[in-house]
């Protein structure tokens, strides 16, 4: 959306940080989220009609969440209550409901009530809202930074229009920035970045228009405090040197978590070594445990890679003792190898599938009985019973008894494990094909 520079928030504590005194107070001041607020966008047409209805916006850290929530009680004659729910409780709820109640009932005057972090509500705390929000006491505005799938109760969820916010783009920080410069005197002419520094700022962001504006706020704090204010602006060598190093946005466990793992084991999978390098060290720098990371790549060595190449499982685990021995980071390089390593194999969910099918074929059947003639029989009675008469040794046989089976009744001819032309897995097909007998059936064929 485009905007015009935006002025302090009217009555703002001048000693607030810049990220709170910048807040805007009109639509047309919003930076960013223009799938949400662009002209013709439901949101947008709702907020300034004054229609709202109960909504949660999800979204990362510093896109606007609690800024768009505030803009709604500028478009609508309801009464507006913050609420965080990191550091207030039910208690606080009940005197906001009652509030609302009496609001209604003299002034025929609607309440929204925002409710920042709504997912750190228990079960029990969430349900507390629904009959007020059924009622239309208040109109519920909650933001969070998880997944509202998860983190909210299906009851309350279902009476909430989810909007997702996404993290803000390059050029939206970078105007941002710009305009925090110019609201601390330091705009135009005297913005004190290079054009190469202003894109490092904005990069180093992340997205965040919250962390954008902090680092905007210390660099003209350095350059008043320094007597550099009058010096040539900075380049973005001596930018790098000022800033504090950036952490990568990442929460070991929340749904990012899920979401990078998710984003190494597939580019692992689809052979894009570019791709699981980047995942993998994404998840390092965020603070990812490394042992957690040598586990998954095992496990992506016996399902992706399998038997198309059997040295995959080896590399893996050996890739684990060898972070073992030699820890962080130099360790982190051991892993690195794995995961291009496996990258590069060749690939087969054969033995993954197969394993699924026997899984649900011992679950179907599970108390068949052993077939005698390859039961254990330890004693003269068991050898009366039958147990292992008929058994033929294989190894009597050339390695293979021919007819021999080795299935209960009912699976007997069952085929789960079908080898691909991949890597070494063509030579186990060749090998199985001489061992499987034309009259054993493959129950996926038709």
């Amino acid at each position: 959306m485009s905007a015009e520079l935006p002025l302090f928030t009217a009555g703002a504590d001048p000693t607030a940080p810049l990220a709170h005194r910048m807040r805007p107070t009109r639509l047309e001041d919003f930076l960013g989220q223009e799938h949400l607020l662009g002209t013709g966008r439901p949101l947008r047409e709702a907020i300034e009609s004054g229609r709202l209805t109960s909504m949660v916006f999800w979204g990362p850290p510093g896109c606007g969440k609690t800024t768009l929530a505030r803009l709604l009680a500028n478009y609508t004659d309801a009464a507006f209550e913050p609420f965080s729910a990191v550091t207030e409780g039910l208690p606080r709820v009940r005197e906001i409901i009652k509030l609302a109640q009496q609001r209604r009932a003299t002034e025929q005057r609607g309440t929204i009530l925002f409710c920042d972090e709504i997912h750190r509500f228990n079960k029990a705390q969430q349900d507390a809202f629904l009959p007020w929000v059924e009622e239309g006491v208040i109109t519920l505005i909650g933001a969070t930074t998880e997944n509202p799938s998860f983190e909210l109760t299906p009851a309350l969820l279902s009476r909430l229009r989810v909007f997702v916010l996404q993290p803000l783009e390059s050029p939206t920080i970078r105007r941002l920035i710009e305009q925090g410069f110019a609201a601390l005197g330091l705009g135009g002419a005297d913005l004190p970045l290079t054009e190469d520094a202003l894109e490092l700022l904005a990069l180093q962001a992340s997205g965040d228009a919250r962390r954008a504006l902090n680092l905007t706020e210390a660099i003209a704090a350095y350059l008043r405090n320094s007597g550099a204010a009058s010096a040539p602006p900075i380049d973005a060598a001596a930018l790098a040197a000022l800033l504090e190093r950036r952490l990568p946005r990442y929460d070991k466990s929340g749904e990012e978590h899920f979401n990078l793992i998710s984003a190494l084991h597939k580019a692992v999978r689809g052979s894009d070594v570019e791709g699981a390098l980047y995942w993998l060290a994404r998840m390092l720098e965020g603070g990812e445990d490394p042992l957690y990371l040598a586990r998954r790549i095992v496990r992506m060595a016996v399902e992706d890679v399998g038997l198309a190449d059997p040295r995959a499982l080896s590399v893996a685990l050996a890739a684990r003792e060898a972070f073992d021995f030699l820890g962080a980071p130099e360790g982190h390089l051991a892993l690195a190898e794995a995961v291009v390593y496996l990258a590069t194999a060749a690939k087969s969910n054969r033995v993954y599938a197969a394993w699924g099918e026997a899984q649900r074929a011992a679950r179907a059947h599970p108390a068949e009985p052993v077939p005698l003639h390859i039961r254990n029989a330890p004693t003269r009675l068991m050898r009366e019973l039958g147990y292992g008469a008929g058994y033929r040794y294989d190894h009597d046989e050339g390695g293979h008894a021919e007819g021999q089976t080795y299935l209960p009744e009912p699976l007997q001819g069952a085929v789960w494990y079908r080898p691909t032309d991949q890597g070494w897995e063509h030579a186990i097909a060749e090998r199985l094909a001489r061992r499987r007998r034309p009259g054993r059936k493959d129950p996926h064929d038709s």
